[in-house]
């Protein structure tokens, strides 16, 4: 083979060796010296011309040469594919939705074999790149809170000197992550957040740039069959479309086969959590939406408790993250008042029965809590409200008290009106 560089590649400066295409003779293409071994991969822009000769190649393939598959779902959802094996996946939403801890949720499921799908009973490794969270502070503690086996979950750092680690940088660290890939015969890939593995050279508002970044992590997904998970922010534009609303270029939500909004709806009766898939391009569109906890685990570690969330999903919820978004409903203050009436409902109801009037008087005089916010952190805590003849000469009275403690607690019967 004639391996005289033909010239350099345009954007790497790496010399173009000329490849065969296959046996029969169809004549070579161009590809940079360091991707000469996975063409395919090549991601450069050759120069068109080298001497006045034509460096680039058409190269024709029938499509009765290309042999049909099905699709692989590596997580399906009752029946129905969520996530294809070899894919770009993007999970999205605002701060403290748990989007990350859905993350922490599909590692745990494919370390030890439990998420539906082809790899239910098949344990396999997973990469994990965290930047803005810690290892052994949040990381870790989060993936023993989910069941994950921690001997199958990798941290990937990049090497930069001796004394020096830092980042993946996409796509310049492709040829590395995807070594380690077939190395450990890696399952999923999650990149948390998705934005800061991306090269700081690239500037990710403008589709064209972001996609140099992307379109290379899509392949690579597709050429080791492994999911690659990308954790992604909303921004703070106000619209109800939640792949509209990832922060960056529309390349986010374009490259990726499967793309997941996720949202806390404040709006709803136990203000629960909502995800939704946005994106499904090689499965059904109409999937419905479900809802997930955040579930509070005490976690032992050798220096003591570390408290951490736990995803939990709670079946099919009643309003879709669209929904939510259009409402209004995930707003960020909304959420901290529900919060903050929710905090008053325990302290005040613990163990005791509270007349309803000296509760709403209460919230609003020394917490100022509104009515409405205060009836819905009452649905969210399913307050049990009970009629009792407390009232002048036997008048009856509406009481509450926390679900847990009101089967076992004494009737308020006696009370005087100025109880």
């Amino acid at each position: 083979m004639n391996n005289t560089p033909l010239g350099t590649c345009v954007r790497c400066g790496a010399p173009l060796i000329p490849l065969m295409h296959n046996t029969e003779g169809w004549g070579s293409y161009p590809a940079c010296d360091g991707c000469k071994k996975t063409p395919d991969a090549c991601t450069c822009e050759p120069n068109q011309e080298v001497n006045g000769t034509s460096t680039r190649r058409l190269v024709l393939t029938a499509a009765a040469d290309i042999e049909p598959e099905p699709v692989v779902w590596v997580w399906e959802d009752d029946g129905k594919g969520r996530i294809p094996a070899g894919s770009l996946s993007v999970a999205a939403g605002r701060e403290g939705t748990g989007k990350s801890s859905f993350g922490i949720w599909m590692a745990a499921g494919v370390t030890t074999g439990t998420l539906p799908g082809p790899l239910l009973g098949q344990p396999a490794d997973v990469i994990y790149v965290a930047v803005e969270d810690s290892w052994k502070h949040t990381l870790v503690p989060r993936l023993i809170a989910a069941g994950a086996d921690l001997k199958r979950v990798w941290r990937a750092e990049a090497v930069v000197s001796e004394d020096e680690t830092g980042t993946i940088s996409l796509p310049n660290d492709n040829d590395l992550l995807e070594r380690e890939i077939r190395r450990l015969c890696v399952k999923l890939v999650v990149l948390d957040p998705l934005m800061s593995t991306i090269s700081a050279k690239i500037d990710t508002h403008k589709e064209r740039d972001t996609r140099t970044a992307l379109d290379p992590l899509a392949r690579l997904a597709d050429r080791t069959g492994a999911v690659v998970l990308g954790i992604a922010h909303f921004n703070k534009g106000a619209s109800s479309d939640p792949s509209s609303l990832i922060t960056g270029s529309g390349a986010f939500k374009n490259v990726p086969r499967s793309v997941f909004g996720f949202a806390v709806d404040s709006e709803s009766e136990d203000g629960g959590r909502v995800m939704t898939q946005t994106k499904n391009s090689l499965g059904l569109s109409d999937l419905p939406s479900l809802a997930y906890r955040i579930e509070s685990t005490k976690v032992e570690t050798r220096k003591g408790i570390a408290d951490v969330g736990r995803f939990v999903f709670d079946g099919i919820a009643s309003r879709s993250v669209d929904e939510i978004l259009s409402s209004g409903g995930d707003d960020q203050e909304q959420r901290q008042a529900r919060l903050e009436a929710t905090d008053f409902l325990r302290q005040a109801l613990h163990g005791q029965w509270c007349r309803t009037t000296e509760i709403q008087e209460e919230a609003k005089q020394a917490h100022g809590i509104s009515e409405r916010t205060l009836n819905r952190a009452r649905k969210g805590l399913a307050v049990v409200a009970r009629k009792f003849p407390t009232g002048p000469n036997g008048k009856s009275e509406w009481w509450l008290a926390l679900p847990e403690q009101s089967a076992t607690l004494p009737d308020p019967e006696g009370k005087g009106a100025n109880a």
